[in-house]
């Protein structure tokens, strides 16, 4: 595997310019300063609010009225405006737990800065020189020991001297005794408070302290370790050797970083440009697919520190907030956002992580769900809108465009994928089904039929997006696209579920009677796939969702097997894009996976393009703007969608390669397709010339390979290469 390093020659300019280390539970954010220092830290449960009481006391009443007004064809907006604003709530948001600064006591002009982040082994570093000495900081954050490690040394003796404190914009307690600084705080509103403990480790100089900062003079060696903890004690474990800690963290972080990677061949001396440099090459017209490999590498990386083990899973930030109110709260938005973070999970061989959502999903999301769907709708299974948070929240939020019931049924997926990616009876047994079978249960509650025998669904949105009704603009309505592909998926995975587990055959029974009432979907006058049921124009025809396109990415009912649909598909990004679509990094992000599972590998690399030109800040970060980790993610499952498909019955390589000669020879290693099914591959001048294939079970596979169909055999286990002329 290729050495990844994001390199920088500038300290951070802001916050969202700084350097993420993380170890799922702990964040932190390096900004690199050579006369101050700043980690920016994050404990993955301190959030505002708590539990929502709950006022749903005539609410299905009222959504009854609106319900009714949409099927006699007229707008609704203005009734349900009207009697349900006292139903719409609003959550707290995640917050930052403060900053370590470090005042350094050395003068003269700094030189040779360079801020990196080495993907692979999880260690971020500044070096510089300075008076003639050269200094080295390093600092990562480890899974195993769940503490935040940072070094600063230098190349002469005694030359590190510096003034630590300890911040943040409310109530905080800083108290230091000997080299251990203890900060206790809480949240703005809710009173959750935390806990953190940082030990300086001196070798050589002076430690003192005024009980509230502490000042080093003339050390030779510090070494700091962090801990932090909401609501309880923070354990900060007796660490003997900063060097083994970071040989252990090494070993567990690389282990999982180099089981995957895409190279396309390109020339390395590039690699000596810093990152906002190529940025810049690329938005003056030129082309990095290095800066692609690296990418790809770097969404890995954020997953891999922000969601693991026992932790939360990543909210819209990561696990990395600066803020007390963070854009959005920081929150976990349904709508597409959290599903976004894990679509390259299974593609690019991280599958463990994508085990906090499901944690988050049974333990967090199941109960309030239920709780919402008996005391809203009145009906029963489970029910989740477009957010939620550390809480449980499920119920509608924010206003009109909050009032959609599809949040919960497109988790549903992420769950149903893994099993696909890695079949296990137990996992779909004990993990997946509680969940998919109480979605599933709502909506044959929830839908009800209209006069041509079709199940509709609603009082819903397309989500965040209008149209036009008689002359005015309108959010809600009956049965738009993404609701009848979401529903008809999520069904087909309860049936297929019930099929291989057998435990509800009266519900599998309903489930297939109403599977085949669900509404066909709609090609436009445009040629367009229509976004509702009705061919409304509309306000925004460049609108950042594309949600009916999820049948096609990340759902799989449009594939190369419908192809009046994939060229309807292909219609509406264009349209989408005539008018501005794509200007949010993880809109963009979601072009690109749609482009790639219409086969257009041009089209995706000009994405590719736009999000390096538009979307992307100069430590790589996605920019929405502000920064939102999702961009990240999704175009990291977008690059590893354009080298290989499995959504069909037939494992795809290159199905989107792109024919400019930059990208014509490379290869990738250890990317996941369905059943279980690691996948590496070679090409030059654009045709596979090898791939290896190792399957966890016995299996017969299909494959398309430089245009041609293969069937073969795999061993569980063993590894098949095959080679192509």
């Amino acid at each position: 595997m290729n050495s990844y390093i994001l390199y920088l020659a500038n300290e951070a300019i802001n916050w969202e310019n700084a350097t993420p280390v993380g170890c799922g539970t702990l964040g932190a954010m390096l900004w690199g300063g050579a006369d101050n220092e700043c980690l920016q830290l994050n404990e993955e449960k301190l959030w505002a609010g708590g539990p929502i009481e709950l006022h749903a006391e005539g609410f299905a009443e009222k959504l009854e009225q609106v319900r009714a007004l949409l099927r006699e064809g007229k707008n609704a907006d203005a009734l349900a405006t009207e009697s349900l604003d006292p139903y719409f709530f609003r959550i707290k948001s995640y917050e930052s737990a403060g900053n370590l600064r470090l005042a350094m006591n050395a003068g003269g002009d700094v030189s040779d800065y360079r801020r990196e982040l080495d993907l692979v082994n999880g260690v971020a570093s500044v070096t510089y020189k300075r008076g003639g000495i050269g200094y080295t900081r390093t600092l990562f954050a480890s899974y195993p020991a769940q503490v935040i490690a940072y070094r600063l040394t230098a190349d002469t003796a005694g030359a590190i001297s510096f003034t630590a404190s300890y911040d943040r914009e409310n109530d905080l307690s800083v108290e230091v005794c000997g080299n251990v600084m203890h900060v206790r705080g809480e949240t703005e509103t809710g009173g959750h408070r935390f806990d953190g403990k940082i030990r300086f480790d001196v070798s050589g100089g002076n430690c003192t302290s005024d009980g509230k900062t502490l000042t080093v003079s003339a050390a030779d060696t510090v070494c700091i370790y962090l801990a932090l903890k909401t609501e309880g004690e923070a354990p900060l474990p007796e660490i003997a050797s900063f060097d083994d800690l970071m040989a252990e963290h090494i070993a567990d972080f690389s282990a999982i970083m180099s089981r995957a990677d895409i190279a396309y061949d390109y020339d390395e001396a590039i690699d000596a440009l810093p990152a906002n440099e190529r940025l810049a090459r690329v938005k003056a017209g030129g082309t990095d697919v290095g800066l692609v490999n690296l990418y790809f590498q770097f969404g890995r990386y954020l997953l891999l520190s922000s969601s693991r083990g026992k932790s939360l899973p990543a909210n819209l930030q990561g696990v990395w907030s600066g803020y007390l109110h963070a854009p959005w709260n920081a929150d976990y938005h349904t709508n597409i956002n959290l599903q976004m973070n894990y679509w390259h999970a299974e593609t690019a061989n991280l599958a463990e992580c994508a085990e906090p959502l499901f944690d988050y999903i049974n333990n967090y999301l199941l109960e309030g769900g239920k709780t919402v769907a008996k005391e809203y709708y009145h009906c029963r299974g489970a029910v989740l809108h477009h957010l939620s948070d550390i809480y449980g929240f499920a119920a509608p939020a924010d206003g009109l465009w909050g009032l959609w019931p599809m949040g919960g049924a497109w988790l549903c997926y992420s769950l149903w994928e893994h099993y696909l990616f890695a079949p296990d009876a137990n996992f779909l047994r004990e993990t997946a089904y509680p969940y998919i079978s109480e979605c599933t249960r709502f909506f044959l509650d929830y839908m009800f039929e209209d006069e041509n025998g079709y199940l509709c669904s609603g009082p819903s949105t397309s989500p965040e997006n209008r149209y036009f009704l008689n002359g005015e603009t309108a959010y809600l309505c009956l049965s738009p696209t993404m609701d009848i592909e979401i529903i008809r998926g999520l069904f087909e995975m309860y049936i297929k579920t019930e099929e291989i587990l057998g435990i509800n055959a009266e519900q599998k029974a309903e489930t297939v009677a109403a599977y085949k009432k669900l509404p066909p979907l709609k090609i436009g006058a445009r040629g367009q796939l229509q976004e509702w049921q009705e061919d409304y124009g509309e306000p925004e025809p460049g609108h950042r969702h594309i949600s009916h396109a999820f049948a096609l990415y990340p759902g799989w009912e449009i594939n190369k097997n419908t192809p009046d649909l994939m060229a309807a598909i292909d219609t509406t990004l264009k349209l989408r894009l005539a008018s501005g679509g794509g200007h949010t990094g993880w809109s963009c992000a979601w072009l690109i996976n749609l482009y790639a599972r219409l086969g257009q590998g041009k089209n995706a690399a000009d994405m590719i393009a736009k999000l390096f030109s538009n979307s992307t800040l100069d430590n790589l970060f996605d920019n929405h703007p502000p920064f939102q980790i999702d961009g990240n993610f999704g175009a990291s499952a977008a690059m590893a969608e354009m080298l290989l498909q499995s959504h069909t019955d037939v494992i795809e390589l290159l199905p989107a390669l792109p024919d400019d000669p930059a990208y014509q020879n490379g290869a990738f290693e250890g990317l996941r397709a369905r059943g279980g099914i690691t996948v590496s591959a070679d090409w030059m001048d654009g045709r596979v010339v090898c791939c290896r294939l190792t399957s966890a079970k016995n299996q017969k596979v299909t494959l398309r390979v430089n245009g041609e169909i293969y069937e073969d055999y795999l061993a569980a286990g063993v590894t098949k290469e095959l080679l192509f002329t």
